[in-house]
């Protein structure tokens, strides 16, 4: 039986506790042994690491969750060696600011909300979820994908993320980002393609990333936003996932 470890905790305003019983549902549901764990200190130990074969973190940014060097090399050695890593959101790629590290295993980083007008998101600055809620087409980019197979582009009211990217991932979905100079003054001279969920390799390990599900409802009122990110975990951890509803892959 396949093992995974989700580490759940962080700013509690994307809903860590809900949506790491959700990811424990999925893979439990496909016959893994799942154990969660409300503290990064597994990082630390590296032994206890490899004994899994998928990582699940789900922990975003506070100002406090530091993660050591050390720690960070433990992570991406148990990566490189085997052990797949998939999260959404601010849960996984803007979990540890910090560390560049982290960043270049997990393949991107939070750096904006492309909110229109552009509001600023600085511990100075307060904001609420629902300012930078925007309507946006997600496209798929890969139909070939065992991640995107029979999915269809759909439409969102959420939050988007900006991100920061390696260009080695592989795209499954994206967006076009447009800027009117109010937004971001790096627009004005044209819209952008920006992913929305990827794959990468890390040494032997599987890594998978979706930028959508800032909490746990917007999986329920978006099903095909949860389709995705559930064979992404699937996929991860060396599983081809089942198709879902015939509802949901026809992006309805």
């Amino acid at each position: 039986m396949k093992r995974a470890l989700i580490l759940c905790g962080g700013w509690p305003g994307h809903d860590p506790e809900a949506v790491a019983a959700r990811f424990a549902g999925a893979l439990k549901e496909a016959g893994c042994e799942v154990e969660t764990i409300r503290s990064t200190e597994p990082f630390a130990d590296r032994a206890f690491l490899r004994r899994f074969n998928l990582l699940v973190p789900v922990w975003s940014y506070t100002g406090e969750n530091v993660l050591p060097d050390e720690w960070a090399v433990n992570v991406v050695d148990a990566v490189a060696d085997g052990m797949g890593v998939a999260g959404c959101h601010g849960g996984m790629c803007d979990a540890f600011r910090e560390s560049v590290l982290w960043q270049f295993m997990t393949g991107s980083q939070w750096v904006a909300h492309p909110s229109l007008p552009f509001i600023h998101c600085t511990p100075a600055v307060p904001s609420r979820a629902e300012d930078f809620f925007r309507e946006y087409r997600v496209r798929i980019a890969d139909a070939e994908s065992p991640i995107t197979r029979g999915l269809s582009d759909f439409d969102m009211f959420a939050e988007l993320y900006y991100l920061h990217l390696d260009p080695a991932v592989h795209v499954l979905a994206e967006t076009v980002v447009t800027g009117d100079g109010a937004f971001a003054p790096h627009l004005v001279d044209g819209p952008v393609t920006m992913p929305i969920a990827y794959t990468r390799h890390w040494g032997r390990g599987r890594v998978f990333y979706c930028s959508l599900g800032h909490c746990d409802a917007e999986f329920d009122r978006f099903p095909a936003a949860w389709e995705l990110t559930r064979r992404g975990l699937l996929w991860a951890l060396g599983e081809e996932a089942p198709a879902g509803t015939e509802a949901i892959l026809e992006g309805e």
